[in-house]
């Protein structure tokens, strides 16, 4: 009998797209509160899922864009990690049955999808783009085009390293031609577009769907609770005076376009599904949960 993943998927529709929602699993962040750089009473207060040691769960999800005759995946998760990964050593997981189980619960192959879109280089976002066949590393969706933002393949500090992620993985799709990489606001196909949204990484990107006037958009990492929206200075995770202004910029644009078009959006480590919206606020914003 065939295994039921379908807990694992959730499905919108946005004019001719459906938008498929995928988990791959559950992280725990510990401890989260400190990762704003904020006062732990001023955290807490905007993190009250957090436990007493300032710890929380937090999601790990990816989508499926259905449009036209692409097959489009925003993100492969995290597929396979090296044992020292610090996905592995530093934060205590609980894995679904993967990307592909849920890709398969819709009927979707390997060799279906067009487009793997990447928002940014770290390892919990790209290392389900490649699998270990024989021994040899190959695209696990092998009739796909990778698209990476090209600030995080150029330049990238760890493509010097032989042993890194991002060179067995994304080393791997550049060897082999299939890592395109985008720069600005970069159209996929009609009606996709990758968003250059520099902060959690140089080359971060988010992407939008956008069908008969409905609007989506794939956060990746812009943020990582939805606190971040309502203090758009609040920026989690140690980042240089140049990557704060950059994500406050971007966190900014994102905001006042997605809550004028009143678009769904998801961010990876919300809760799954994590469907929802930015709304005004008080001369500001905060995000609400559909």
């Amino acid at each position: 009998m065939t295994p039921d993943h379908s807990a694992l998927v959730a499905s919108r529709t946005f004019g001719d797209a459906t938008v498929t929602i995928i988990s791959d699993g559950i992280l725990q962040a510990a401890p989260m509160i400190s990762w704003l750089g904020v006062p732990e009473r001023e955290a807490r207060a905007a993190m009250p899922e957090a436990d007493a040691a300032g710890n929380m769960a937090i999601g790990m999800n990816v989508a499926h864009v259905r449009i036209g005759d692409a097959s489009i995946l925003l993100d492969p998760g995290w597929g396979e990690l090296d044992p020292s990964s610090w996905l592995v050593t530093e934060l205590q997981g609980e894995r679904s049955p993967g990307v592909q189980a849920g890709l398969a619960s819709l009927g979707i192959q390997p060799e279906h999808i067009t487009h793997v879109l990447i928002s940014h280089a770290h390892d919990d976002h790209f290392t389900g783009g490649t699998v270990t066949v024989n021994g040899k590393r190959q695209p696990r969706y092998p009739r796909a085009r990778y698209l990476l933002g090209r600030a995080d393949w150029e330049g990238n500090p760890r493509r010097a390293d032989p042993a890194s992620e991002v060179t067995a993985h994304l080393g791997t799709l550049n060897r082999l031609g299939l890592l395109d990489l985008a720069d600005g606001e970069y159209e996929v196909v009609p009606g996709v577009t990758m968003i250059h949204a520099p902060g959690e990484s140089p080359g971060h990107s988010i992407m939008r769907v956008e069908s008969r006037g409905a609007v989506f958009y794939y956060l990746g990492d812009l943020i990582h609770h939805p606190c971040e929206i309502s203090r758009l200075d609040w920026i989690l995770f140690e980042r240089d005076a140049e990557a704060r202004r950059a994500a406050h910029a971007s966190k900014a644009r994102l905001a006042t376009a997605a809550a004028a078009e009143r678009a769904s959006l998801i961010f990876t480590h919300g809760p799954f599904p994590g469907w929802g919206r930015i709304v005004p606020d008080a001369g500001g914003f905060r995000w609400q949960y559909e």
